[in-house]
């Protein structure tokens, strides 16, 4: 028990050395702590710990996505798949118009409805089902099983395009989550300028390419144009490109005018290529959000696959088109329903509570543990006292936010960390009890206690990791930290205050124990 090999040793002093490397900037200002960041290597730690909403303020916003404008939208792409199938197989048809979920057709001539049947059952055929109305006269709707499926990918895809908007815009360990069958949570801790990101989240930002379709023919449609304010101009319903085929988009200038650069992929570049030699001196319109932001002349062929978006932008507007464009066009719109700011004052306060709180137990097991076992209980505050430092290390390198219910968890921690020595403690003094010598009482109590401090504390951290996969929010953030505790405390009781005991030991070689 007295010998450790090297190896451990060295170990064990490293992580404590890591600890207090990694848990030294959140004693240090924000200005020095950027300083070290801007000034030196990337392996120097300037992290502090992150602070959620509850703690340093900021906002709190629920949206509501509008997944019936998706439905809508699916619905009349059934639509023109069926049409387009219908004159390619030359079936005449009539009140061919859509209906909640869905579309409705009828047939001129009956005889073409074994064949109409089965276009449109092939029409989507996993999420739709096909009902005869009346003789001739045929609906295609969305499933129950189609619609709630539509509905969970439209959240999945909004939740995550709403990370990147967010993230894009410099905003520390947002919080964005899904909240019922259509609702987004999204909480921005320390947020400065909530307005900008609002109006962010409010741009579905999807973003098309179409001629110009100057005769008015029966395929086209208007949209209002920005540089013209009122004007409406006529452009092709199919487009030529999508913002999807997009890989890049940055802000920049041309003639002294903001513009935003972009760059497409493999398929994009070379359909951008061919419509464009085929359209050269042909207008074309670039769509944002059913609004036309530019509607330039094709002057020639643009094949290498790069291009500007022009118009009557601001610095700030092309800035934010870029950033809009980088992360992808929502599936659908977003509604701000609900909107709370968390003030400052708020969070010092609970920052000041949880701290006193922290400090006063803190403080209370180190005397406990002195009082206690004598100079056993000091080597355990002293791994106590390692403890804090390696939760707090931990959390500034893992950059997790700490909540309120966070700050419960740590303290929990503090009560349950020297849970392992009071079952090693209390396992030598029966060994001495016993008649056993120094050197085998404290052997013996370290090796027999293992199995039960192993057990005791997996069947906490399971309970931890089931809080933090079906929890959300506050019970994560207790999760979190009641998690990192516990392996931590598994560290310090056991390796770090073992190493201690053993150095004393080896150094002292006493002949009785007071513990």
């Amino acid at each position: 028990m007295i010998h450790f090999s090297r190896w451990k040793i060295f170990l064990i002093v490293a992580i404590c050395v890591w600890g207090v490397l990694f848990m030294s900037p959140n004693f240090m200002s924000a200005d020095l702590r950027q300083s070290i960041s801007d000034n030196m290597p990337s392996f120097i730690p300037s992290k502090a710990v992150n602070l959620g909403l509850d703690l340093q303020g900021g906002s709190h916003l629920l949206l509501e996505v509008e997944v019936g404008a998706v439905v809508k939208e699916q619905a009349d792409d059934l639509l023109s798949q069926a049409r387009s199938s219908f004159r390619e197989e030359r079936i005449g048809y009539t009140r061919l118009s859509p209906v909640p979920n869905g579309f409705r057709v009828g047939l001129r001539d009956l005889s073409d409805g074994e064949q109409a049947r089965k276009i449109l059952r092939q029409i989507d055929s996993e999420r739709t089902e096909l009902n005869e109305i009346e003789e001739g006269v045929y609906e295609v709707t969305f499933t129950e099983a189609g619609l709630r499926e539509l509905t969970t990918q439209t959240l999945q895809q909004s939740i995550e395009i709403v990370r990147r908007r967010v993230d894009e815009t410099g905003t520390n360990e947002p919080v964005i989550q899904r909240q019922g069958d259509d609702r987004i949570v999204v909480q921005l801790p320390g947020l400065d300028n909530p307005e900008r990101v609002k109006e962010l989240l409010g741009k579905t930002a999807k973003l098309t390419f179409h001629l110009v379709d100057q005769n008015g023919g029966l395929d086209s449609y208007q949209l209002p144009s920005r540089d013209f304010e009122g004007q409406m101009i006529s452009i092709s319903r199919r487009s030529m490109l999508t913002g999807d085929m997009l890989t890049y988009a940055s802000p920049s200038f041309q003639e002294g005018r903001p513009v935003v650069s972009f760059r497409l992929n493999g398929l994009g570049a070379k359909r951008f290529c061919d419509v464009t030699r085929q359209n050269t001196n042909k207008p074309f319109a670039i769509v944002l959000d059913q609004e036309i932001v530019s509607a330039p002349n094709i002057n020639e062929p643009i094949c290498g696959g790069q291009a500007i978006i022009s118009g009557s932008f601001t610095v700030q507007e092309a800035t934010d088109l870029a950033l809009l464009l980088r992360a992808g066009a929502l599936p659908a719109p977003l509604k701000i329903i609900e909107e709370r700011t968390v003030g400052p004052t708020l969070g010092n306060d609970s920052v000041a509570a949880g701290k006193l709180a922290g400090i006063l137990g803190f403080v209370a097991v180190l005397v406990f543990m002195i009082v206690s076992y004598g100079l056993m209980g000091v080597f355990a505050a002293l791994a106590l006292c390692m403890n804090m430092i390696l939760i707090f290390a931990i959390l500034s390198w893992l950059q997790a936010t700490l909540t309120l219910p966070g700050i419960g968890g740590i303290i929990l921690t503090i009560g349950m960390a020297v849970d392992a020595n009071v079952l090693i403690f209390e396992r030598i003094r029966e060994e001495l009890v016993a008649g056993r010598s120094v050197l085998s009482a404290i052997d013996s109590g370290y090796k027999n206690a293992l199995s039960t401090i192993v057990d005791a504390n997996m069947t906490t951290l399971i309970a931890a990791i089931f809080l933090y996969a079906f929890g959300s929010g506050p019970v994560r953030g207790f999760a979190v930290t009641l998690s990192i505790g516990i392996v931590t405390s598994m560290f310090s009781a056991i390796w770090l205050t073992r190493l201690m005991v053993a150095m004393w030991v080896k150094k002292k070689r006493p002949q009785n124990l007071n513990v």
